[in-house]
């Protein structure tokens, strides 16, 4: 699980393709203190496992599921990417619950800049529409964001200058995708409600 708080930007320095996958190799520094194999570490919010690393880089195998549901489709040596290492019991949840599971790809559909924060609106695919509000929580390319208007196949977000300088959001332009995870726990109570769950309990 993640909170959806950035730790580092890091670099992509290897991509090797596999035919059904690829081996992803990612320079950093900070995620990598404390960290073993096996450990996940979201990469623009996808959680992937370490496989090997050497204190500097460390990779991880991707696969074809991944790459079919995420931006990391096409990812490129030299790409800035976000990453977070998997929540501790003595960390701050300083965002939301984040699972690491993308649900799907947005583009980023226009910027409008103002003195002190910048408003982006994103695309979704409308299916997953009706898991967002107006002031609810949004994972974009493995940041936590809220949602300042939730629309039919879109939505928009207010960016900070610390989100603008220290996550790839920073950069990202109209055309670009990123990747989206929806709240887990709209997701859980809508299959509830659907299931007739709490009906048949009074």
């Amino acid at each position: 699980m993640f909170t959806g708080i950035v730790e580092e930007l890091g670099t992509v320095a290897a991509v090797e393709e596999q035919g059904d996958a690829i081996r992803l190799t990612v320079r950093a520094g900070t995620v990598l203190e404390g960290t073993g194999l096996g450990d996940s570490i979201a990469v623009n919010g996808c959680c992937l496992t370490v496989v090997s690393h050497d204190g500097v880089q460390w990779t991880a195998d991707v696969m074809q599921e991944t790459l079919d549901k995420t931006s990391l489709l096409g990812v490129k040596i030299g790409d800035p990417v976000n990453l977070e290492r998997a929540v501790t019991v003595e960390k701050r949840l300083g965002g939301h619950i984040v699972q690491g599971h993308v649900d799907g790809v947005g583009e980023i559909l226009r910027r409008e800049p103002s003195e002190h924060w910048e408003l982006v609106e994103i695309s979704m695919p409308a299916e997953f529409g009706r898991y967002l509000v107006d002031k609810g929580s949004i994972t974009v390319d493995g940041v936590s964001l809220t949602v300042v208007e939730a629309k039919d196949d879109s939505f928009t977000v207010s960016l900070i200058p610390e989100t603008l300088a220290r996550t790839t959001l920073g950069s990202r332009q109209p055309g670009d995708r990123v990747n989206l995870e929806f709240d887990v726990i709209a997701k859980h109570v809508e299959k509830l409600l659907m299931g007739g769950y709490l009906k048949d309990r009074g």
